[in-house]
């Protein structure tokens, strides 16, 4: 009787022990990839900047601060923060939103802005919960990002019911607008614009654990999920593009970079042959994560502006 009082003491200090290693494990990686206060130069490695990169950043946030107006809401969902955005103003009843990537900020986004500025649209960039100016705590990788990106379509359709949106995301931006188009959407919203989404958060971070510390999956993205789950709401196998897409009823043109490794170029035709709604697909050749614009700019725009009025007409 001893022996196996004995032994259940072991096997509860093991199990103990084990649970303990989980959640430091877990909230390692948590705070390594969705805290926003924690640098993402690990993941996200060094960005450099050369001179003249630095001059069209400084062309641009000029244009911003002339252009742009200052906006909040409060979201609906997940917290009630107050989240940011840019409202650029033009005479027209067009709207796009577009929408940064990871560790950005709605900024990183005015050349998109200044291009549908340019064709006739007003334009709202958003930044997203956790970064920029918007308030929270975790980043979403998209998820709750989708019903917060809802929430500022409302607000554009709160001001004129006939204003017609256009959704434009790239990286985790895109993840966000493939999440938000398997929601029930009002009729306004016409189009989105998917630029190097991932398949879903799961699969992007096995990518990147393994990628950065040769790890598998279990236990390490295991645990992380898990403490996500305590400190933002939501575990990772819960925001998926590809489960999002199968329910889309909004026309979506996809786009992907043949040379991206930071979400691979595969996970693009996963997505496409998920999607239920019309669409469209561009592979940009030669571009990495990201760099779709800007290695084929003509090519891109030609492709978003056909899509748009083939299907807004």
């Amino acid at each position: 009787m001893k022996k196996i009082k004995t032994l259940i003491i072991i096997l509860i200090v093991i199990l103990v022990i084990l649970t303990i290693l989980y959640f430091i494990v877990g909230n390692y990686f948590y705070n390594i990839a969705l805290n926003p206060n924690t640098s993402k130069t690990f993941v996200l490695g060094e960005v450099g900047e050369s001179p003249e990169q630095k001059q069209i950043i400084q062309e641009n946030e000029k244009w911003l601060n002339e252009k742009s107006e200052d906006i909040y809401i409060t979201s609906s969902n997940n917290g009630n923060l107050k989240l940011h955005g840019y409202e650029i103003k033009k005479d027209s009843s067009l709207w796009a939103i577009v929408v940064h990537g990871y560790a950005g900020q709605g900024s990183d986004m005015i050349y998109y802005a200044q291009q549908y500025y340019n064709r006739g649209y007003n334009v709202l960039i958003v930044d997203l919960r956790g970064h920029g100016q918007s308030e929270g705590n975790y980043i979403g990788m998209g998820w709750h990002d989708r019903l917060d990106l809802i929430d500022w379509c409302n607000y554009i359709i709160n001001k004129n019911s006939n204003y017609q949106i256009i959704l434009h995301g790239v990286s985790m931006g895109a993840a966000t607008v493939m999440m938000a188009t398997g929601e029930e959407l009002p009729d306004n919203i016409k189009v989105a614009i998917e630029d190097c989404g991932y398949t879903s958060i799961w699969d992007e971070f096995e990518m990147q654990l393994k990628i950065l510390y040769n790890l598998p999956a279990f236990p390490a993205l295991n645990a992380s999920s898990t403490v996500c789950k305590i400190k933002a709401g939501y575990n990772l196998k819960e925001g998926s593009s590809v489960e999002q897409v199968k329910k889309s009823k909004i026309p979506t043109l996809f786009i992907h970079g043949d040379q991206d490794l930071f979400v691979p170029f595969q996970m693009l035709d996963e997505i496409y042959q998920a999607a239920n709604c019309e669409k469209e697909k561009l592979v940009i050749e030669g571009a990495a994560h990201a760099e779709a614009v800007s290695i084929n700019p003509d090519l891109y725009w030609k492709t978003i502006d056909e899509f748009i009025q083939k299907n807004t007409n």
